[in-house]
């Protein structure tokens, strides 16, 4: 889980900014949406094979 301690004289925006480069590097965002509708196994592996061309 990403945490972000905002530092002494450091503004709430700068934080707010590391706070979401950690979560984007993170993949939490992509694992988020990825999982907002269910997906059957077939069409995960359907989208598999379509991103390896």
């Amino acid at each position: 889980m990403p945490q972000v301690d905002v530092r002494k004289d450091e503004p709430f925006e700068a934080a707010l900014r590391r706070f979401k480069r950690q979560i984007e590097q993170e993949g939490i965002l992509r694992e988020l949406r990825d999982r907002k509708h269910y997906e059957k196994p077939s069409e995960k592996k359907r989208k598999k094979t379509r991103g390896r061309r």
